[in-house]
């Protein structure tokens, strides 16, 4: 296999302090470089890590104005990705994403080989006004437009995009590393009173199911406290703070990218309550699985397609509230941590996904510059 020169944009950088495409990015590009390819990641110049290299990535810091000036930035900062990028003669761009990047779509180098990472339906968070979520399925249609290879991290994504554009998408999910003896070892009692909490780790956004959650527990008689990981400086998770000041069971620990340690939380919970209800394969997810979390999951597509019937699953928070109260960690609650372990194992594991990222890169160089490909102009 040759090999390529491959650029990942649209994420704020690795290594990862903000979320799911960071994620990925993160695994991937030291993945594909230790394979033998040359990887730049783009990030953000208000991203933490400083350096030039990382994990024997080539980092690229781009002006990001989005701190002075909102959302708008965004654009502006994936506009000066793109940029760089076109002087670079790069084989392959990867585009995790398009919501600010699609609208620059007549300027992806013409040849590079585009695949874009779909994401997750953006226009249907709750989170964005109507008129923003008309302007993200304007978006979607330009990253189909101008792209010329998909992926799909989850399986809704994937049928949706064949029934929608009749475009074909390559399903390559997430992925996670099974829990390890080495990090069981490093939990003591002291540091985590084991599966005596409930848990949740979330970005502070209503599709989150968050409100929901947590209400639930407020409403319950449960003596356990509930612990929740998350940044919430935003509007939302100030609401969310507020709304349950009152409940001391409630503890609100700040976002925490310690991986080690949130591990260990997962592992340590009594239950994992996962309430995404948009987007694709959710990482946090998989990371619980990995982790032998017991999992109850928001009932949605997006989920079940993942644990299957592998997770007790909630709509409401007066379902919430019944598995508060009911749930017991025995007989099939085991079973299905054990289930969603061997998951992780033989299915989402991240060599897996690694080897699947290399072999459509590399089969979208091949059919870029043998079969001449032209984005879509649909």
């Amino acid at each position: 296999m040759k090999n390529l020169r491959i650029a990942i944009l649209g994420t704020r950088g690795i290594p990862n302090h903000y979320g799911g495409f960071e994620h990925i990015s993160e695994y991937v590009s030291a993945g594909l470089v230790k394979r033998g390819h040359a990887v730049t990641v783009y990030n953000s110049h208000n991203h933490p890590y400083k350096y030039d290299s990382w994990e024997g990535v080539n980092i690229k810091h781009c002006f990001d104005p989005e701190y002075v000036i909102g959302t708008a930035g965004q654009f502006v900062y994936d506009l000066n990705c793109l940029m760089d990028a076109r002087r670079q003669k790069f084989d392959v761009v990867l585009l995790m994403g398009y919501t600010s990047s699609s609208v620059w779509g007549r300027l992806y180098p013409q040849n590079s080989a585009i695949i874009t990472n779909m994401d997750g339906l953006e226009w249907k968070r709750s989170k964005y006004s109507k008129p923003v979520q008309q302007f993200l399925k304007y978006a979607e249609k330009l990253a189909v437009k101008y792209s010329q290879f998909y992926i799909s991290d989850s399986r809704v994504i994937k049928d949706y995009l064949e029934d929608k554009y009749q475009i074909h998408s390559q399903y390559i999910p997430y992925g996670a590393d099974v829990y390890s003896e080495q990090e069981r070892e490093q939990l003591t009692k002291k540091e985590a009173k084991k599966e005596d909490y409930f848990l949740l780790m979330a970005r502070m956004e209503p599709e989150n199911n968050i409100e929901t959650i947590l209400t639930g527990f407020n409403n319950s008689n449960s003596r356990k406290h509930f612990q929740v990981l998350g940044d919430t400086g935003n509007r939302f998770g100030k609401f969310i703070r507020h709304r349950f000041k009152n409940d001391e069971r409630i503890e609100f620990k700040g976002a925490i990218f310690d991986n080690a340690k949130v591990r260990a939380m997962q592992n340590s919970s009594y239950l994992y309550f996962h309430g995404h209800s948009v987007g694709g394969t959710n990482p946090s997810l998989l990371e619980a699985m990995a982790s032998e979390a017991l999992i109850a999951a928001h009932n949605n597509p997006f989920n079940k397609s993942v644990l299957n019937s592998d997770a007790f699953y909630f709509s409401d928070s007066e379902e919430v509230r019944y598995l508060v109260e009911t749930v017991r960690r025995e007989g099939n609650a085991r079973e299905m941590i054990k289930n969603n372990r061997n998951k992780i194992a033989f299915q989402f594991n991240w060599e897996k996904i690694i080897d699947e990222y290399e072999a459509f890169i590399a089969e979208c160089y091949e059919r870029k510059h043998h079969e001449r490909i032209i984005p879509n102009q649909r």
